[in-house]
């Protein structure tokens, strides 16, 4: 048993070039096949990474409704349409905004996201606030955080009223990424 183990480890382990030319064909056929799957994977990745810093959102005025649609004073839930929706982006294309009627003819839009998250803030009627119920936070009517984990106040839309419909500009809403 001891001359069988120091024979077959004295000799050397030859190839044949038939075999070292196979080993070496799977070796690099294994690595284009690795490098193809990364580049499948990859390059949809990095699209989807820094496609949003050259997309253009356009700058467009959304119709709201008339001004006498709206009671003075009262803030009312109003659904608009991103001006830019993704072709497959069908209900999520949809978002809401809090308007408020100030006067006659000035009127404010505030982002239903709370500024922490993102996540919906309602409108508190009888207590005159906005809140987050998913961490805690709370805004004043004017949109200036009152409590909570928010760091900002809500977005405000720009608002006009232009040939007897109130309108409101289209923009990207910025969410703190903090928690």
């Amino acid at each position: 048993m001891n001359t069988s183990l120091t024979e077959s480890s004295s000799t050397p382990l030859t190839e044949s070039p038939e075999e070292i030319s196979r080993r070496r064909f799977f070796e690099k056929l294994s690595i284009a096949l690795i490098g193809l799957c990364t580049a499948i994977v990859g390059v949809p990745l990095v699209g989807f990474i820094i496609a949003p810093f050259f997309r253009n959102v356009p700058e467009k005025w959304v119709t709201i409704g008339k001004p006498d649609d709206f009671q003075i004073g009262k803030t009312v839930a109003v659904t608009v349409t991103d001006p830019s929706p993704l072709p497959w982006a069908g209900i999520t294309a949809k978002s809401a905004v809090w308007l408020r009627r100030v006067t006659e003819d000035s009127f404010i839009a505030f982002s239903a996201n709370c500024m922490h998250l993102g996540c919906p803030v309602r409108w508190l009627e009888e207590a005159d606030l906005f809140m987050c119920p998913c961490h805690g936070g709370v805004y004043y009517s004017d949109g200036q955080v009152a409590a909570g984990p928010p760091p900002r106040p809500l977005f405000r839309y720009e608002v006009r009223v232009t040939n007897g419909e109130v309108q409101m500009k289209q923009a990207i809403v910025p969410i703190s990424t903090t928690l």
